[in-house]
């Protein structure tokens, strides 16, 4: 049964993930949480929709899951680990599916997060200069430039698939 969740854009942003079936749940995250009202549960999101302050960073937080193999996701709790060229990859996922949503970029990359820095991704992606890309396309999720056209399919921020897997995509 899908979630039912007051806010229309993070109840719009959860039937995307629960389409996908990336698992979500509602219930009370813990604090201190990593982002506000959002924890990793399970390989999984688990939302306290009254203290949720962006939408946005449920893409951010599901893009962490959507890139690491099954085997891993499944086992990831609180937070997806440090691994910075996974950090761009959940980057490009979300703007990905930002786009694929028909969502603004400034939902995924608003003011409150990315250090100040939510600006210059905002500039950098809608300019098609992209991070973190090149890990997607290792993975599988997407292709760009010539492996898309060999591929007959649109490039990056299309996707061929929003879930890694396996270990190498």
């Amino acid at each position: 049964m899908p979630l039912v969740l007051k806010d229309p854009l993070a109840a719009r942003i959860v039937a995307f993930l629960e389409n996908i079936d990336l698992p979500v749940r509602l219930g009370e995250v813990p604090e201190p949480s990593l982002l506000p009202g959002i924890t990793i549960q399970a390989g999984g999101l688990l939302i306290d929709e009254a203290r949720l302050l962006y939408p946005g960073d449920l893409l951010h937080e599901a893009g962490h899951l959507a890139v690491l193999p099954p085997a891993v996701r499944s086992g990831v709790h609180g937070d997806a680990g440090d691994d910075g060229g996974l950090e761009m990859a959940a980057i490009a996922w979300s703007y990905a599916a930002a786009v694929h949503l028909g969502l603004s970029p400034s939902v995924v990359f608003h003011e409150a997060g990315y250090r100040g820095g939510a600006q210059a991704l905002i500039d950098n992606f809608t300019a098609g200069r992209y991070i973190g890309v090149p890990v997607l396309e290792w993975i599988g999720l997407t292709a760009v430039d010539g492996r898309a056209k060999a591929l007959g399919v649109p490039p990056y921020p299309s996707m061929l698939k929003w879930l890694r897997d396996g270990l190498d995509g």
